[in-house]
């Protein structure tokens, strides 16, 4: 009788994880088309060969990369203004990657673990460039360290960076409110931020909110919405 019922619930078990699967799928590749749709005016301009690149930068400059993957952005970065460049990836075999990009450059460091509003361990789902803390459904999760970003600038007296993009799959609304409300939004001269809305609820309301917030210091110079935007800091704040 018990073995019986085990192989009933085992059953059980499986149909409902199909099922999740099945709705996870459906629910997937409607988000991508709505995405796609999304980008075609970002691409027709080219925006990853120009606007995300087209910074007042130096060798001198500081620039974060929130949300490094595999270097790409950093790489052009740096070839283009030489300068100094902290990547924070929190998946160990990206992070591997940007080590072996970099690993004669002493300007560019990386860093095994994400910016966050705090400093925790969490489950990450790992899907490519799409790894995130917030996505449901996935097949496959690894466990990443995330760490504050007010204390690290704090840890490393760092008063001013040039630029920082971020691209963090959902957790950028945490990350950029617990900047702003510590006040470290100001040391920040570019924010290069890609807003989600499909792994987060509210994501519209919060991005409104930050974005209400952001412009009293800073200046929006380009929106494609949930592409990219770019904020910069108003004149009177140099």
């Amino acid at each position: 009788m018990l073995s019986f019922i085990k192989r009933v619930l085992l059953k059980l078990i499986f149909l409902i994880e199909k099922f999740q699967k099945r709705i996870w799928d459906k629910s997937k590749n409607s988000n991508e088309a709505i995405q796609a749709a999304r980008v075609v005016k970002w691409f027709k301009n080219k925006g990853d060969e120009t606007l995300r690149l087209d910074y007042a930068l130096d060798e001198n400059s500081i620039v974060f990369d929130i949300g490094g993957y595999k270097g790409e952005f950093a790489r052009d970065i740096y070839c283009k203004y030489n300068s100094t460049i902290y990547i924070f990836e929190p998946v160990t075999e990206f992070y591997n990657e940007i080590v072996n990009r970099f690993v004669n450059n002493p300007k560019v460091q990386g860093f095994n673990f994400g910016l966050g509003d705090g400093s925790y361990m969490a489950k990450m789902s790992l899907e490519d460039n799409g790894s995130s803390l917030f996505k449901k459904g996935a097949s496959d999760y690894i466990e990443v360290e995330i760490r504050s970003f007010n204390d690290f600038i704090e840890k490393h007296n760092i008063t001013r960076i040039e630029l920082a993009k971020i691209n963090i799959e959902g957790a950028e609304y945490d990350l950029l409110e617990s900047i702003i409300e510590a006040g470290n939004i100001e040391k920040i001269t570019n924010i290069q931020v890609q807003f989600h809305d499909f792994v987060i609820e509210n994501a519209i309301e919060r991005m409104n909110n930050i974005s209400e917030k952001l412009s009293r210091t800073h200046e929006l110079t380009y929106h494609y919405e949930f592409v990219w935007d770019n904020w910069k800091l108003k004149e009177l704040l140099y």
